[in-house]
């Protein structure tokens, strides 16, 4: 099994938790709250992140990072957006110089 399949799995079952009962699903819950509380959880997430790379901890900083990108898939879900748009806007910026991608969204605004 593939992390492009694990991630595509997720992002699949995400989408479906947006009618579940919040109750009995945090997934749903943050889905109600809306997007303030699904960002809410990225911030604090992040932050935990932030933390334990600086700790150094190699296994708190897998634990934080598989947070992080959970609840980023929260928000991708919630706005009817999938793993498959990120992976295709990865696609899109692969073998593209940083400086050059960034330049090109700020003429593109």
């Amino acid at each position: 099994m593939s992390t492009h399949d694990i991630l595509h799995r997720l992002s699949e079952t995400l989408a479906s938790r947006r009618n579940a009962d919040p109750e009995t699903s945090y997934t749903a819950s943050l889905f109600v709250n809306g997007p303030d509380s699904i960002l809410k959880k990225i911030a604090e997430e992040c932050a935990e992140l932030i933390m334990a790379s600086k700790d150094g901890k190699r296994l708190n900083i897998v634990w934080e990072s598989t947070d992080v990108i959970y609840h980023v898939l929260v928000l991708l879900a919630f706005y009817g957006l999938t793993i498959e748009d990120v992976s295709q806007e990865m696609r899109r910026r692969e073998g593209i110089s940083g400086i050059d991608e960034k330049k090109s969204r700020t003429k593109q605004q």
